[in-house]
């Protein structure tokens, strides 16, 4: 039995948890948690009845955080610090895999982390922190190559405006923090409105994304959920801006024989294989009640869809699904 009450009182409140217990009960067998955070989703499904789960998060930071618990559910967890299109590595044959995407309140809390413009810190915003900072793309891509990240990534339609700002600046002196780049943006563009979103909310998301190859991972992570599911496995994706969900709800009508119909790059004709079939058919929304309780539910969605015993298909490109691909230069 799960205590959602015991569970949300946690440092970090998982997202519609509710709902994904209620579209995959009865719960049973090996679970792979591909987005670990700080457990929510993993003890929610050892306590519905999961027998193992596989806790998969490319932040080495996490881990830690859930010594206090672990010994709840000796021989019943493993802890495995990649990312979670390395999903094959490590399992096979699972009962369901949870993705829970996005950054966590914590990395958002933690200024050192540099995702929040809210907070002073280093331009870092790398989950696995290896690799270029966001300081790098942005004191070195060009001034198209930050538009259209900017554009694509978060949507922000002053992109062009806002990547000429910075590579103008730059010349000066180069971005190092986070709220020096975000009273940069804040300049550029019209203060918000009482009720608005900070005026860098859709350039550091974008960024953000564009610095942990996002929209890649979650591409390669869902190819790799269909390969490592078993026969009446569950695929569960909760996502938190249009993007996300384009690419999660493509995938599915892909591999539910639903494509076809929208995509100029398969054939109409062609009889699509079914990997897997819905189980929720629209998106399902948090409830008011939920959003009372965490802010943080107010644009999140889930998608679930069961595997079916169709082998798995041929990998598709991010451009048969229609999301964008920038180039970093």
């Amino acid at each position: 039995m799960v205590d959602l009450d015991l569970i949300s009182k946690a440092d970090h409140i998982p997202v519609l948890l509710e709902p994904i217990i209620e579209n995959i009960s009865p719960v049973t067998g090996v679970w792979v948690d591909a987005t670990f955070g700080a457990g929510g989703y993993t003890r929610a499904l050892l306590d519905a009845g999961a027998e193992f789960v596989f806790a998969i998060d490319r932040d080495p930071n996490v881990f830690s955080l859930a010594e206090k618990w672990l010994g709840q559910y000796p021989g019943r967890i493993e802890l495995i610090n990649d990312v979670f299109s390395s999903l094959e590595k490590y399992v096979d044959d699972v009962n369901g895999v949870v993705f829970d995407l996005g950054v966590s309140s914590m990395q958002l809390d933690e200024a050192t982390r540099g995702f929040s413009f809210l907070k002073e810190g280093p331009l870092d915003m790398r989950m696995s922190q290896t690799g270029p900072t966001a300081a790098d793309l942005v004191n070195t891509s060009s001034e198209k190559t930050l538009s259209n990240i900017l554009y694509f990534f978060g949507e922000e339609r002053a992109s062009r405006r806002i990547a000429k700002a910075i590579t103008a600046r730059r010349k000066q002196a180069f971005f190092e923090t986070t709220t020096d780049l975000a009273k940069l943006i804040e300049s550029v563009l019209p203060r918000s409105k009482p009720g608005q979103s900070h005026p860098a909310t859709r350039s550091f998301q974008a960024l953000r994304i564009a610095v942990n190859k996002e929209y890649e991972e979650l591409f390669n992570g869902l190819f790799s959920a269909e390969k490592v599911l078993s026969s009446g496995g569950y695929l569960v994706v909760v996502t938190f801006h249009s993007i996300e969900d384009r690419i999660v709800k493509r995938f599915i009508q892909a591999r539910t024989g639903k494509l076809y119909s929208t995509s100029r790059y398969l054939p109409g004709s062609e009889v699509l294989p079914i990997q897997f079939t819905k189980i929720t058919r629209k998106a399902v929304k948090p409830a008011p009640s939920e959003i009372s309780k965490n802010s943080r539910a107010r644009s999140a969605k889930l998608r679930v869809a069961k595997r079916t015993n169709v082998k798995p298909g041929k990998n598709l490109t991010l451009g048969e699904l229609s999301v964008p691909i920038v180039g970093a230069n």
